[in-house]
Formats: structure tokens, C-alpha cells, sequence
């Protein structure tokens, strides 16, 4: 291609080829700047790792079998687009001998994310983007979705890969000790004090810090950490020596932190440093589409862990599931799945839906009928009727208080007072 008269406006590869994959390829095209042309990576697995994979190293996007015409289409067209534009930038780097990069290393595994629903293929891409920068980022959602995770994958597809991953749980910290577990502290800072101790922040130089429930710090903390990020230097508690420390920051919360400001609750300066980039995980009931291969993979593992023979869902038991919402996430769904094989016991070769709801299993299965229902109605009944149903749970679990439905809910009183109307909800 390089010297050639060949000058493609796209570049399609497949993942699986005959002599090297399409992410070798894809490799070779970045390191030996054989074009500039937007590439499409083609897969017929939906596998996170070579997704992110495939992001990081320069993708313009990358698209799972089988193949939606329409979808390709309008991807061709904005890559091509993107071609037009860059051609003149293009032709000023081709005067430029070809610098290759250095080998880049395989990413780990071992924190592999799961899901093929388009949700978190786009999750997938967005984490790929992001390894490749060494922007701070914000991951939002629900408890349970495993927002520890995305920070993980970051982490293990970024030049960093090799270096600290550093994780703290905010919420977890005494407002006493959050200083100290943060920055450090010099022998003698205060009693107890026997020798000095380096903090996350230390720990995790030249790698990645991870801070969970970032949402939960004191407004002293706020403080003291704003002027971390803002200087990436810092004193330890009781020391007068600067330390400067080389860091890429991650933070995670299950609340809503825009929101968390306009309350007052949380500094406005410090949400922005956080959040250079946000990326917002759905939850569970947002892509039940992956609950089968999670299933599949929490059940495998959890007949591992316990040395237990492998076991497998009845149908009904997996109807059940892909209509269930989840308000413990991924993390529920894994509970459930490790409980019901455990207490199946080893004869139990299929596991029921009493096996995971217990008692509550008629329940489920009634709420799954009525979720069924939805899909029998004309487009605009369906919405409507599932509008009413959100509402009314929403009611039910706030015990009548409409602020408070109006907020789990996520929208203004206004709309609900008029939504409550509408469905004739009192």
C-alpha cells in the first residue's frame, strides 16, 4: 500500500483472518503509517477486550456479526466523510518519514467485561477512546454495575498498563482517616504514628488511582483533593516535604454528581476536574439483552469457585431472568447465580426459578407476564402503559412522597404532576 497507487477513503478488516487478525493488521497500519484512511473493524464475536483493544489503536469504530446493511451504510458515510476531511492534513504528513512505535503490550484479561447489547459495545469503544489518552475520567451508575471494572479496563489498555492500580472506596473512610489514606502521613503526625506512611496517591505514581464513591468525600476532603489534582503534588500529613507524584485519576459514584452540585453538596470545580470525560454505565434492566452470557459465565464460575459439577438454567428459569429489572445490577444477578448453585447441591444438574427467586418466584414470574404484556401492544399503548407502571412503582416504593418518586423517577415535579393526570394516577 505505502508507495503504491493504492489510497483507500476506508479500510474494512476482520478480526479473524488467515495469516495475521484484524487487529495485527490494524497495528501494522498504525506503526508503519501505511494510510490514514478511517478503518472499521468487522467481528463476529462481541469480545471486550479486542473491542477496547481495537478503539485504543485507532479504530473508527468496530461492528459485531451479523451485519445490519443500514447500520454499515451510515458508518461508511460518516467514515468517509471523516476521510474527506482529513485529506489535506494527510498529504502534509506524508512528507514526514514514518516513525514506528514501540511494541504495545497485550492487555490484560483477567478483568474482562461482558455484554454484546449495544449499549456496552458503545461502552466498549468509549474505553478504548480513553486508554489511549491519559485523560481523567468520571464513570457514573447504579450501584452494582460495575463501574470498578471500566476504571480496570482503562487501566489495563493504556500505556500504564504495567504500572500501579490503586483503588480506594471512598465511602468506606472514616472523615478522620481520608487525609492520611489519601496523602500519607510522617512519623509522629499523631498519636499512633510509629513510622511514615506513603498514601493512594503515592502508591499509585506512574500508574492509576482509582477513587470509588468519590460522591461520598467531606467537603474538607473535596479540598484537599482538588488541590491534589490541580498541582499533582502534595504534602503528607504532618510533613513539610512536597511530594509530586505522576498519576492518572479515575473516580466512580452511583450519584448523580451534576446534581450533587446544583445542591451545594459538592464542589463545582472539583466535578469538572473530574469529569474531563463521563462515561455513564446503564444498568442491568437497560440491557438484559447480555443477562445469557453473564448467566453463563457467573454459572461456570461459581461451580469452579466450589468445586461443584456444572450446572445450567431451566428455560422458564431464564424467561424469568431476561424479564427481571434488577435493582442490584450485575451484582445481584451474580449473587443470585452463586446462591442457586450452591444450594442446589451437587445432584441438581438444572436450576429452577425457585433455585434463584426462592418464595418470590411466583411473584417474579407474575411481574414477568405483566412485562410480557408490553409486547403485545401497539407502539404508543405499550409506552404508555409501561409510562403508568414506572410511575406507579415509583409511588409505591417512595410511599405516596411525589418529590421523592419525582426523583427516582429522574424527572421534574411539573412532568409527573402532569404524567399523574394523564394516567389518572391518584
Amino acid at each position: 500500500m505505502r508507495g503504491g497507487s493504492l489510497t483507500p477513503d476506508v479500510v474494512f478488516l476482520d478480526v479473524r483472518m488467515p495469516k495475521l487478525d484484524g487487529l495485527e493488521v490494524l497495528r501494522l497500519i498504525q506503526e508503519e503509517n501505511l494510510t490514514s484512511a478511517p478503518v472499521i473493524v468487522i467481528s463476529a464475536f462481541g469480545d471486550s477486550s479486542k473491542m477496547i483493544e481495537a478503539m485504543r489503536l485507532g479504530a473508527y469504530d468496530y461492528i459485531t456479526k451479523p451485519l445490519d446493511l443500514d447500520e454499515i451504510v451510515a458508518i461508511l458515510h460518516r467514515a468517509a466523510e471523516q476521510r474527506r476531511l482529513s485529506r489535506a492534513a494527510e498529504a502534509a504528513r506524508s512528507l514526514k518519514e514514518s516513525e514506528s512505535g514501540d511494541e504495545i503490550a497485550a492487555p490484560h484479561n483477567r478483568f474482562e467485561m461482558l455484554g454484546t447489547s449495544r449499549a456496552m459495545r458503545d461502552i466498549f469503544k468509549q474505553i478504548g477512546r480513553l486508554a489511549a489518552t491519559d485523560a481523567t475520567v468520571l464513570v457514573s451508575g447504579e450501584s452494582g454495575t460495575g463501574k470498578e471494572l471500566v476504571a480496570r479496563a482503562i487501566h489495563n489498555h493504556s500505556a500504564r498498563s504495567q504500572k500501579p492500580f490503586v483503588a480506594v472506596n471512598c465511602g468506606a473512610l472514616p472523615e478522620n482517616l481520608i487525609e492520611t489514606e489519601l496523602f500519607g502521613h510522617e512519623r509522629g503526625a499523631f498519636t499512633g504514628a510509629e513510622r511514615q506512611k506513603k498514601g493512594r496517591f503515592e502508591l499509585a505514581h506512574t500508574g492509576t488511582l482509582f477513587l470509588d464513591e468519590v460522591g461520598e468525600l467531606t467537603p474538607g476532603a473535596q479540598v484537599k483533593l482538588l488541590r491534589a489534582l490541580q498541582e499533582r503534588r502534595f504534602e503528607r500529613v504532618g510533613g513539610t516535604e512536597t511530594v509530586s507524584v505522576d498519576v492518572r485519576v479515575i473516580a466512580a459514584s452511583n450519584r448523580d454528581i451534576k446534581q450533587e452540585v446544583d445542591e451545594k453538596r459538592f464542589r463545582e470545580d472539583l466535578y469538572y476536574r473530574l469529569s474531563v470525560i463521563e462515561i455513564s454505565l446503564p444498568p442491568l434492566r437497560a440491557r438484559l439483552a447480555d443477562v445469557p452470557q453473564l448467566v453463563d459465565y457467573f454459572l461456570e464460575r461459581a461451580a469452579t469457585r466450589h468445586a461443584l459439577s456444572p450446572k445450567v438454567l431451566s428455560d422458564e428459569a431464564m424467561r424469568l431472568l431476561v424479564t427481571y429489572d434488577f435493582p442490584g445490577n450485575v451484582r445481584e444477578l451474580e449473587n443470585m447465580i452463586e446462591r442457586a448453585v450452591i444450594t442446589a447441591g451437587a445432584p441438581v444438574e438444572v436450576l429452577s426459578s425457585a433455585h434463584l427467586f426462592g418464595d418470590g418466584a411466583q411473584a417474579i414470574s407474575n411481574e414477568a407476564r405483566i412485562n410480557q404484556s408490553f409486547l403485545n401492544l401497539p407502539f404508543k399503548e405499550a409506552v404508555a402503559a409501561l409510562e403508568r407502571e414506572l410511575i406507579r412503582r415509583a409511588l409505591e416504593a417512595s410511599g405516596g412522597n411525589r418529590a421523592e418518586a419525582a426523583r427516582r423517577l429522574g424527572i421534574n415535579r411539573r412532568l409527573l404532576y402532569s404524567k399523574l393526570e394523564e394516567h389518572d394516577l391518584h
